[in-house]
């Protein structure tokens, strides 16, 4: 739409700015070898053939006529075109040497210039400058020595000197020539960066968007998961004792177990088509209650202190994710069953700590591994730090600074 509008306004077309829409195919592809290009060499090789017997005919007694040397001149340099692709050095050389012979035998003026003119284009376009300036001087030099020294002896008979304005002219257009095959290879270059810069960003933003998936699932599943180990484990161990208390535990298992399924189809709605929207809001501080609930029949006690500010929908479904893993790791690795979650903010900043009493009944109180790099890069993606470790005074506390204005990340060009 953006483009549309400057389009109307006067501005460059999209092609202008990132290239032809067929060259974005191969984007992050391999391109395919170059093909043949039959159809403009046959077309070309037609269009000089008939310009050169028009140019016969105008030049008549001027020049030497045309004769099957001359046209295999003409079909030799139109003829290279076909290669121009593969091998634009080989090319754009041989055809200012075709065309110096047909100069040189004295044949007529005419659309013989064209095919070094192409041939000069592509060998520029493809990267190969000195060639091709190399190339047309070659051939400015030859019309020169033949214009103005060599047509002595060099037919036709009758042949004088050329004027320097002329030689003047066609220096001209040889410039002009080259001076746009620079140009259009400047833009290809600047459309090859272009094309790949967003081809890195959409790569950055699918495993950005993967990482994000990532986390939600781990978060989701650890969370719930950890309930269920608890509860079934106390339901394993009072069925024949205590069937009613096994039987809670069971209850308490489906709640977590259909929660959980309803939060992973949340996340996987996400990989629906672009622009669908959500089919349910994304989870927020405002649901800290259910966490205590959770939290409460896996057999741990949080207390809640401090009030929830307003939150952007990014701040708030992070800092839930965070208090989430937080207690989920009170559960599966502290030997504490009580739990203190703090909320506190400023015009600046939230901050959400979270501690238990310990000691730890694993490796480390504070988790895997897994669910501390995810709560980092959480924090880590809105512009804020978690700090994770032992308290001086025995126990495990998780700190967590988040901004509660976030900067809007520029858009991928």
């Amino acid at each position: 739409m953006e483009e549309q509008q400057r389009v109307r306004r006067g501005g460059p077309p999209q092609w202008w700015r990132h290239g032809p829409p067929w060259l974005s195919r191969w984007d992050g592809e391999e391109r395919p070898q170059a093909r043949w290009p039959w159809r403009s060499t046959v077309l070309l090789t037609a269009f000089v053939l008939a310009g050169s017997n028009y140019a016969a005919h105008q030049q008549e007694g001027k020049r030497a006529a045309l004769d099957l040397f001359a046209r295999v001149l003409l079909l030799v340099g139109s003829g290279l075109l076909l290669w121009r692709r593969r091998y634009p050095v080989f090319v754009v050389f041989g055809t200012a040497a075709a065309a110096m012979v047909y100069l040189g035998a004295g044949f007529p003026y005419g659309p013989v210039f064209f095919t070094v003119a192409l041939a000069c284009f592509s060998a520029v376009v493809a990267g190969h400058r000195r060639a091709a300036w190399a190339a047309v001087a070659m051939l400015w030099a030859g019309h020169v020595l033949v214009a103005h020294w060599l047509y002595r002896w060099l037919p036709p008979s009758h042949d004088s000197a050329a004027s320097w304005t002329q030689e003047g002219v066609v220096a001209a257009w040889v410039v002009a020539i080259v001076a746009l095959a620079e140009l259009v290879r400047i833009r290809r270059e600047q459309w090859d960066r272009e094309r790949a810069e967003r081809a890195q960003a959409a790569r950055r933003r699918a495993d950005e968007e993967r990482l994000r998936i990532a986390r939600e699932l781990h978060d989701v599943l650890a969370h719930s998961i950890s309930v269920i180990n608890v509860q079934a484990g106390v339901g394993l161990a009072l069925l024949d004792s205590d069937p009613e208390q096994a039987r809670t535990a069971l209850t308490t298992i489906k709640a977590a177990s259909k929660e959980a399924l309803g939060e992973v189809r949340q996340v996987l709605d996400t990989l629906r088509t672009p622009g669908d929207a959500p089919r349910a809001p994304a989870p927020g501080l405002d649901r800290l209650p259910e966490l205590v609930e959770q939290a409460a029949s896996a057999g741990l006690t949080v207390d809640v202190e401090g009030e929830r500010p307003r939150l952007a929908p990014g701040t708030d479904l992070a800092a839930f994710r965070i208090v989430q893993e937080a207690l989920t790791n009170v559960v599966r690795h502290s030997g504490s069953r009580h739990a203190r979650v703090h909320v506190d903010h400023d015009t600046q900043a939230l901050r959400l700590r979270i501690d238990d009493d310990g000691p730890a009944t694993g490796a480390d109180a504070g988790g895997s591994g897994n669910g501390l790099a995810g709560m980092r890069e959480r924090a880590a993606a809105l512009g804020g730090t978690i700090e994770a470790g032992p308290r001086p005074d025995g126990g495990f506390r998780v700190l967590a600074v988040l901004p509660l204005k976030v900067k809007a990340k520029e858009d991928d060009r």
